[in-house]
């Protein structure tokens, strides 16, 4: 049993469907209903906690009976839990649909079992389609289910012998402007955004996100000020339209805790060498950005500070998922091999279906 061309654009067409649906403690995932004869009778998407799923949003547009024999393709297992709302492979089941087309398996046990559930029932169920756009996609949700904490970001500036400031401490600015548009619109996508005290003292930064025009996005992170030194009333941090956290404790883990419950799940660290050589050495970054300007610097003002590294055995290795040119500058991102993406949760390569 394959699957075909018009279930593959279905799966587009429901990860397209779920980046509408809100970002928080519960996934984006969006569904599409095809006939038998493969045309699109409903779509649906999570529109936020304690609404209906997906799949039940999209149901709920088919009048009873019209979803018989159709297909349902998810970009997530459909769960097999009742929460705030009922199972969704129960109400597929019921719907009569004879065949689920789902992305990636739910890491979370409490949900999880729903795609053996609807085999069971005798549909035709078939995951893995389209893993890895639903791995990207999901990301950062996934690491709060597989690791408890928010996914983190580590971000630095440099020259290309790895300095991030001059000996006289200035560094504004090494790279140019298409990389500090880009660093904005990522800043953008963050729930929360950390820099350290000193960052703080010595530049003054408002932690914003703006737009190429020196407007804001509609969506700022909460600003985390990380250090014992006072923030003085006067800093532009304090005027973020976000109220901004002040964390005197360098409990990292326990930082990430408190994000957590506060219902980030993307984290942007861009406080210095200091603060990203703290969340490096401690195995917390998930993801490495760093902007590599064509600039020469010397002297000893370091990216990066001390990681724990000895020796060439204990050096942190990373695995490059893409290198960007921005404007003169490049952007390389990587990921600790740790922490590297993976095709899908719980699939191999080949999609697992039931014949």
């Amino acid at each position: 049993m394959t699957v075909s061309d018009v279930e593959h654009d279905a799966m587009r067409r429901a990860l397209a469907l779920a980046r509408r649906g809100p970002r928080g403690v519960n996934p984006q995932v969006g569904a599409v209903i095809l006939s038998p004869s493969g045309d699109i009778l409903a779509e649906g998407w999570h529109h936020g906690a304690g609404t209906p799923h997906a799949e039940v949003d999209a149901l709920s547009q088919l009048s009873p009976g019209q979803a018989h024999a159709a297909t349902a393709v998810v970009t997530l297992e459909p769960c097999n839990h009742t929460g705030r709302t009922g199972p969704c492979s129960l109400a597929l089941i019921d719907a009569g649909v004879a065949r689920v087309i789902y992305g990636l398996d739910d890491p979370n046990p409490r949900a999880s079992g729903g795609a053996e559930r609807m085999r069971a029932a005798g549909l035709s169920v078939v995951g893995g389609v389209l893993a890895d756009d639903g791995v990207a996609q999901l990301r950062d949700w996934l690491t709060v289910q597989e690791l408890g904490r928010p996914h983190v970001t580590v971000k630095w500036a440099q020259s290309l012998d790895g300095r991030a400031a001059a000996s006289d401490g200035t560094s504004q600015w090494i790279t140019g402007p298409a990389a500090r548009a880009d660093v904005h619109r990522r800043r953008s996508e963050a729930d929360a955004i950390i820099a350290g005290t000193g960052t703080v003292l010595a530049d003054d930064p408002a932690l914003t996100a703006r737009t190429e025009d020196g407007g804001l996005y509609d969506h700022q992170p909460l600003p985390v000020v990380l250090g014992a030194r006072a923030t003085p009333d006067e800093a532009a941090v304090r005027r973020h339209p976000v109220p901004p956290l002040f964390v005197s404790d360098h409990d990292l883990h326990a930082l990430l805790q408190t994000l957590r419950e506060r219902g980030v799940q993307r984290v942007f660290v861009e406080g210095g060498p200091t603060v990203a050589s703290a969340f490096v050495r401690a195995g917390l970054a998930d993801e490495v950005l760093a902007y590599i300007a064509p600039v020469l610097l010397g002297g000893r003002r370091l990216a990066l500070g001390d990681l724990g590294v000895d020796t060439i055995g204990d050096a942190r290795r990373l695995t490059v998922a893409s290198i960007d040119r921005l404007g003169d500058d490049l952007l390389v991102v990587a990921n600790p091999e740790h922490t590297a993406p993976r095709s899908a949760l719980g699939h191999p390569a080949a999609q697992k279906e039931n014949a």
